[in-house]
């Protein structure tokens, strides 16, 4: 098929966006073939760049709109990803200082005994379930009480869960998470914390190039 070899995609993902609604409506021929032009190509190629800045819910919702004659609907829905993704710069930008803050800090117990398991997460304001699965995935490891097992989070527990809590903030997978805490429990050196930082800024940087490539596609098939 023409239209998915100039897309670059198989002739079965064509159909599939026909069926999904990302494709103007497709004539067919007298004998029934399916008759694809230029405007179904254009659309295709925007609907595919749309979708790596966007997300494929977004760029579909921004396409059935541009085919209902809803432009209006259909900018709305990208301004909203973009405020989005500039609400996402804004949030890295304030866990990174905080990140700063809070590795470059001798870690500070609390008054009182160590913190139970409920007493961090509601200093947090996480679930008790969070601070669990944090554990599993091996980026705490909290001290246990010899009868009943409970933990207790001493100063550099309390701080690595900051840590964590506000690198999942940012949307940082557990992956990245664990060598920033183990270059700061091996050297207490915040190098790997701004290399995530910096890792992140760039991931940002990369969809907004992204959102700039389906934004000249989209033109370009709203204006051909």
């Amino acid at each position: 098929m023409d239209l998915a070899r100039a897309a670059g995609i198989s002739t079965q993902q064509v159909r599939n966006h026909e069926d999904a609604g990302v494709l103007p409506p497709v004539p067919r021929t007298p004998s029934g073939y399916r008759a694809y032009d230029g405007t179904h190509l254009r659309a295709l190629l925007a609907y595919r760049a749309l979708a790596v800045g966007h997300g494929h819910p977004t760029a579909t919702a921004v396409m059935h709109a541009v085919h209902a004659g809803d432009t209006t609907r259909a900018f709305r829905l990208l301004d909203e990803s973009h405020a989005g993704l500039h609400a996402q710069r804004l949030a890295t930008d304030e866990a990174a200082a905080a990140l700063e803050v809070l590795a470059g800090a001798e870690p500070q117990a609390p008054p009182g005994p160590p913190l139970s398991v409920g007493e961090l997460a509601r200093r947090l304001g996480v679930r008790p379930s969070a601070l669990r699965v944090w554990e599993a995935a091996g980026l705490l490891a909290p001290q246990r009480e010899r009868i009943g097992r409970a933990r207790r989070y001493g100063a550099a527990d309390i701080r690595d869960a900051q840590i964590v809590r506000l690198l999942r903030q940012g949307h940082y997978p557990f992956a990245r998470i664990r060598p920033v805490l183990d270059g700061l429990h091996r050297t207490g050196s915040p190098d790997a914390l701004r290399a995530a930082v910096a890792e992140r800024r760039a991931a940002h940087d990369t969809r907004a190039r992204a959102m700039l490539r389906g934004a000249a596609l989209l033109h370009a098939f709203l204006e051909p």
